[in-house]
């Protein structure tokens, strides 16, 4: 009989949990919800000393008192932090562990820095501003996006979740994790769900990036599961996440790929066309890549997307994709641009975003360059970027383009409410032109955010063009060497370039 230990998030108690806990007993399995000190029923016992450590003790002694030799350990949000304090004071006694929809937390840092909620994120980084601010308070009933996607929630249990809501003791978001060797050794399963932004293509995406913080994910007692719902699938899907469970209990799960020794990565491999050898400058952070012309020449600036781990090496300015693009576009007589801009987790936008700007002024001064006759072109999680120049477009901006971008926040990065978002940005852009390059394969989370864009845009009249790529993937241009890819590549240029030279 499998025995598991249910730790829940922030603000809510072990009743959240209820549903699942009687379809796991249904199965035969033992089930043990904890509620938080502070939290749930035991809100009375919060005080400004209620920290990370305190909630790392609920959960010893739960386990403590479990009379099964080993115990499934299950971590929703910020209760993985609790989960992996206590894993590592009892690992012979944890069998797995699983992460519930939440990322990855490394050893020495806050749970602050996985919270979803970018204001509260920058509050936790400050000082509490009052004797009154030792607690965090939940969201209002319209508030919890802002936590995590709320899709296929009940909106009785929407209701419930907002009437049962406890404030948040400060100190177990802001108390550093200890994070023991033994702990991040155990076998452990991820569950994402995909209405919040999170995906195994997503992760698996970001593991062929070389992040060495995401390589034990391919240890083969690492495991993964999708969920078509929301942050909240113990009120969206409790049917399918016990089921979820049960199975990752047994082991059973999608495990990531790592590359073969030697395998060049995705991103690494050769650009699909074949592209004659243009000079090459490097000024800065940025690379230009000058035609063989006379007299300032026309510029399309390639914007990377990300986040990009700060220590990627190569960075993006040097990856075959872009350099294969300004090259092409330097073949055909305007110049290409490829830069790094410092986006290396979510909350980096705004100083990415600067780094753009900044990259875009040097090339207009530089006397190369027709300071008037510019193009932007923004690629995957770059795309939110193009928020600034679509809402407001400068007048010697001739043309945005996007290829397979994201082009509104996902729910899991908490930039609901910023300036970040294309798909509303763009009811400001006029005329200007939008070459918008789609993949066929995209993925859902993402596809969904260039429907909202296209839904917007047509509703507005923007001026967009869309280059289609049958079979493509995200990351195509290294990835799907076909002809109907080195197409949509061809026709996107030139498209971008007609409206330059217009």
């Amino acid at each position: 009989m499998t025995a598991f230990v249910l730790v829940s998030g922030t603000f809510t108690g072990d009743w959240v949990w209820q549903e699942v806990a009687a379809r796991l007993r249904e199965s035969g399995a033992e089930v043990h919800p904890v509620t938080l000190t502070g939290m749930g029923d035991r809100r009375h016992l919060a005080g400004p000393d209620t920290d990370l450590e305190t909630h790392v003790d609920d959960v010893v002694r739960l386990i403590d008192e479990v009379a099964a030799p080993q115990v499934v350990i299950v971590g929703h949000d910020y209760g993985i932090h609790p989960v992996l304090g206590a894993a590592g004071r009892r690992p012979a006694r944890i069998a797995r562990v699983v992460h519930l929809d939440v990322g990855i937390p490394q050893n020495g840092e806050p749970a602050a820095r996985l919270v979803s909620d970018q204001a509260v994120r920058e509050r936790l980084a400050g000082p509490a501003d009052s004797d009154d601010e030792w607690r965090i308070q939940p969201p209002a009933a319209d508030g919890w996006q802002r936590w995590g996607s709320t899709a296929g929630v009940p909106e009785d249990a929407l209701t419930l979740l907002s009437d049962r809501a406890a404030p948040q003791p400060r100190a177990t978001l802001t108390q550093p994790l200890e994070l023991s060797a033994a702990a991040s050794g155990l076998p452990s399963t991820g569950i994402l769900c995909t209405a919040n932004g999170s995906s195994i293509a997503v992760v698996q995406a970001m593991v062929g990036l070389g992040d060495p913080h995401l390589k034990a994910l391919t240890d083969p007692r690492v495991t993964f599961f999708e969920l078509a719902t929301g942050h909240w699938p113990m009120l969206s899907a409790p049917g399918e996440l016990a089921e979820v469970l049960l199975q990752a209990a047994a082991g059973e799960g999608h495990r990531l790929k790592a590359e073969a020794s030697g395998e060049q990565p995705p991103h690494l491999r050769p650009f699909l066309l074949d592209i004659p050898e243009q000079h090459r400058e490097r000024v800065g952070r940025l690379d230009l890549h000058l035609p063989d012309a006379e007299g300032p020449r026309p510029a399309v600036v390639f914007v990377h997307g990300g986040p990009v781990p700060a220590e990627m090496r190569p960075t993006p300015r040097d990856w075959p994709g872009f350099v294969g693009y300004a090259q092409y576009v330097a073949s055909l007589g305007a110049v290409g641009v490829t830069l790094d801009h410092r986006l290396h987790g979510f909350g980096d936008y705004e100083r990415a975003a600067e780094d753009v700007t900044a990259a875009v002024d040097l090339v207009r001064a530089d006397p190369r360059v027709d300071g008037e006759r510019v193009a932007l072109w923004f690629f995957s999680g770059g795309g939110p970027l193009s928020a600034d120049w679509l809402a407001s477009p400068p007048r010697w901006l001739r043309c945005v383009a996007a290829t397979y971008p994201v082009l509104a926040p996902l729910p899991s990065w908490g930039l609901a409410d910023t300036r970040f978002r294309p798909a509303t940005a763009v009811r400001k852009a006029g005329r200007l032109p939008i070459v918008l390059t789609r993949v066929e394969l995209e993925m859902p989370e993402i596809a969904v955010t260039v429907g909202e864009f296209l839904a917007a845009a047509e509703d507005c009249e923007a001026a967009v063009e869309i280059v289609d790529v049958p079979g493509g993937h995200h990351g195509f241009e290294t990835i799907d060497h076909t002809d109907p890819a080195r197409d949509a590549v061809t026709r996107a240029v030139r498209s971008v370039l007609g409206h330059l030279r217009s």
